[in-house]
């Protein structure tokens, strides 16, 4: 079967790379006609709130009804006989208005414009620390930034949380030199002034971390207050002819990643004497043609529509097919009347598939599509976590994975039962069981919907269903032997579709690979260590901390994982299964960060094949849709149904044992063997389902970075039964009320951590699992030792005939 799939994969893959890419953009601007406001003199300001355009005169203003066809006149005044409105900007959603001293040019105070029930109101700020000269300001969801000259003569940059309790200003060093700002942008972390130059204007960065940089020339003269944020990346400019002709603007997009600019398709400027944000676009006033009052007209960017093709869709249900084909297969040559078929995969797994499919499992939507976003961002500095987990791995296969193999587990923590108590166990599998579905199942599932719904056009809600379904569905025909043949499958789908897409970038970049080196090399986008000590970044001694915790500590708990373990033939194979998996996950890890730093050569590059209204996240899924020929885009999109697909089934085959072996077992009357494997199917699907209803849930927040999200969520739920394994594997003093207190305090202490947001996401799973490990101990020395016989369940086991078997071993 996998060598019939995989002979038209590789003539897809030799077809494609000669598909030329396009160049056109794949956005267009959409101009509409907005009421005209009849007899006003020059605006001295046009914001949106809550994306309701408002125009200010110097003592009047107007707010646009919300069918969007007359103005309606406010009874609020924007300024009083002492101020006057030095400027007033926006997101789209929350509006400020600049102002100084009646008849000055100063800026020393902000109010926030504010509307309820249909009427506009101020909110003051605290007064700016001092007075600005040329001030320029920029809005994001929670943060507002004010910059210009101050009494100096310096620059300088001001910022504050305006909805914070008890919020104040906080100042930064501004940009070097003293020319007045003539734009200000905030996206994301980060701040963009434009500024005037002998050459014409420059385009500055800054950022808390790094400071001013240089981002180059700016292609024309920036309009007045026409910057602003959209998508997650982009910044729009109206851009002038640099020596002020009357040429009609340009509407452009600053790539905020790349550095690049693209311009966006004819989008009907003609001139623009005042702009402001609204929606996913400008909202633009010019006076009208008589003089007697304000036209307004509002450009809004579109994606286009990106659909897959017939062929595409062949390739597609190819893939799904076989796949609910492997699962029907072993539903109908399995009996299943033994939970360790269904469970272990009657424990008859060979080692190199055990470990393929350990690194199939390990490598989910994340890597395809989560980690290339974060190398086209940022850089190699997340894969120091791949180099530095083997060693760990290397631990792992000697010392922890034989010990708990020759325990013939079916769930991990039946261990704990043996070693601890029975409640410590039901604990640590609850908590485990909500890690699984709430950080790692849900997030895996909203991945590769977002890259069908980006590729297809199909909503997300309905890629989702379609994704969980299929994997319901084979995972609980087939049990644990379908999952680790169809992950063996799936790796190969998923790599090949990998490694193409790396070779096709680079095949079709103007400068070849030479480019690719050199851009990569100029822009630091292969820097793979940090040795700092900032515990807000992650750096390698953050990365040794994490693996130390998170592989060493955490692998004999992690139920995923150890399920292909525990299902090899003998602890030697065991221990030769985690060698496979750790011999894979360097290169691969190299492979999907070497997809993120080519994306970055590309879109530099080629600007306008971006889609400014994207995520970061969908940026590799966007060029599947945008560039890659017919087949192969359907090809690639079965890899990343390979990605998750392999990890979902993992999951959900995996809690379902949890569910039937820790919960079922133990709190049914008279379970038996066929009992439990049919309450195991049935947990297959609604645990599926819950997976299901938690990703849509996801769905319907703009998440910057999922691979962040993961990472958090996992530190915050998974330490407290990691630091109670590492207690009972390690130490012979741990007993079960010590540990019992362990896990209780590492998770509130850890929570506390996270919501006073003290150091980097990647340390809260290392943070929770010592303070499970310190204060279990502690707490233990407070109770009697423990009294039964502990041979065979600490790395001190005196000899192998010694062991305690769990009650929950198979015989």
């Amino acid at each position: 079967m996998m060598r019939a799939f995989l002979v038209p994969i590789f003539a897809l893959l030799f077809f494609g790379l000669s598909a030329p890419a396009l160049a056109e953009s794949l956005s267009k601007v959409e101009t509409t006609s907005l009421p005209a406001l009849a007899g006003t003199g020059p605006l001295s300001g046009l914001v949106a709130v809550q994306g309701r355009p408002v125009a200010i005169a110097s003592d009047q203003a107007w707010l646009l009804d919300t069918d969007g066809k007359a103005w309606v006149r406010s009874d609020w005044r924007p300024t009083d006989a002492n101020s006057a409105l030095q400027g007033a900007i926006g997101n789209g959603q929350h509006a400020f208005l600049l102002l100084g001293p009646a008849g000055g040019t100063t800026t020393e105070q902000v109010e926030q414009l504010v509307l309820g029930n249909d009427r506009l109101s101020t909110s003051k700020l605290p007064s700016l620390p001092g007075p600005l000269k040329g001030a320029r300001a920029a809005a994001t969801a929670d943060r507002l930034y004010v910059a210009g000259i101050d009494a100096s003569g310096k620059a300088i940059l001001f910022s504050i949380a305006p909805a914070a309790a008890g919020a104040q200003w906080q100042a930064a060093a501004g940009w070097p030199g003293d020319a007045m700002p003539t734009s200000l942008a905030a996206q994301t972390s980060a701040v963009f002034v434009t500024l005037p130059g002998a050459d014409g204007e420059r385009i500055l960065r800054w950022s808390p971390d790094l400071g001013w940089q240089d981002k180059g020339e700016v292609p024309g003269r920036v309009l007045p207050e026409s910057a602003r944020a959209i998508g997650q990346a982009h910044v729009i400019y109206l851009l002038g002819n640099r020596g002020g002709s009357d040429a009609a603007p340009k509407m452009m997009t600053y790539q905020t990643i790349t550095g690049s600019w693209a311009t966006l398709p004819a989008s009907g400027v003609v001139t623009a004497s005042a702009s402001a944000a609204l929606d996913n676009g400008l909202l633009l006033a010019n006076p009208s043609a008589d003089g007697t009052g304000t036209a307004f007209s509002s450009l809004q960017v579109q994606s286009s529509k990106l659909l897959l093709k017939w062929l595409d869709w062949v390739v597609m249900a190819i893939y799904l097919g076989a796949m609910v084909g492997i699962g029907l297969y072993f539903y109908l040559r399995e009996k299943r009347g033994s939970t360790a078929d269904f469970f272990v995969g009657g424990r008859s797994i060979p080692f190199w598939a055990a470990g393929v499919s350990l690194y199939a499992t390990n490598t989910s939507s994340i890597s395809f599509i989560a980690i290339p976003a974060k190398a086209f961002e940022t850089n190699w500095q997340y894969l120091t976590n791949n180099l530095v987990a083997v060693t760990g791995l290397v631990f792992v296969a000697i010392w922890i994975v034989p010990l708990l193999r020759r325990l013939d587990l079916m769930s991990v923590f039946s261990y704990l039962e043996t070693r601890f108590h029975p409640a410590i166990r039901m604990l640590a599998s609850a908590l485990c069981i909500v890690m699984q579905i709430g950080s790692r199942m849900s997030v895996i599932l909203f991945l590769p919907a977002l890259a069908i719904a980006t590729i297809t056009g199909i909503d997300v809600v309905w890629s989702i269903w379609i994704m969980g379904g299929f994997t319901i569905l084979y995972t609980a025909l087939g049990g644990m032997k379908a999952v680790i043949w169809t992950d063996f499958v799936q790796v190969f789908v998923m790599m090949g579709g990998a490694i193409f897409a790396i070779v096709f970038i680079i095949y079709h970049l103007n400068g070849g690979m030479p480019e690719f080196v050199a851009t990569a090399m100029a822009e630091d986008k292969t820097r793979l260590f940090d040795f700092s000590f900032d515990l807000t970044k992650a750096t390698v001694w953050g990365f040794i901390f994490l693996v130390l915790f998170d592989v060493v500590l955490t692998f004999p708990k992690d139920q995923v994982l150890m399920q292909r373990v525990l299902s090899t033939k003998s602890a030697r194979e065991a221990g030769r299964s985690i060698w496979a998996f750790a011999a894979i996950m360097i290169p691969g890890g190299f492979v999907f960060y070497t997809i993120g730093t080519a994306l970055f050569v590309y879109y530099k590059d080629n600007p306008e094949r971006m889609n400014p209204l994207l995520p970061i996240d969908a940026t590799f899924p966007l060029f599947i849709a945008a560039e890659l020929p017919m087949g192969v885009t359907g090809l690639i999109i079965a890899g990343i149904f390979a990605a998750a697909m392999s990890t979902l089934s993992s999951i959900i085959n995996s809690v379902a044992t949890l569910a039937s072996v820790d919960f079922y077992e133990k709190l049914a009357k008279n379970p038996t063997p066929k009992k439990s494997v049919l309450f195991a199917e049935l947990m297959t699907v609604a645990v599926g389902l819950v997976g299901i209803g938690v990703a849509l849930l996801l769905s319907r927040y703009d998440i910057h970075s999922l691979f962040d999200v993961s990472i958090e969520l996992a530190g915050l739920l998974g330490g407290g039964f990691a630091g109670a394994y590492t207690l009972g594997m390690f130490t012979r003093r741990a007993n079960s009320a010590g540990v019992a207190i362990g896990v209780a305090s590492s998770i509130a202490l850890t929570l506390v951590a996270w919501s006073m947001d003290l150091v980097h996401p990647y340390f809260y799973l290392a943070i929770s699992i010592m303070l499970c490990i310190v204060i279990g101990y502690l707490a233990s020395l407070l109770f009697p030792a423990p009294s039964r016989n502990l041979d065979g369940l600490t790395i001190y086991a005196k000899s192998d005939s010694n062991y305690v078997k769990p009650v929950a071993a198979v015989e």
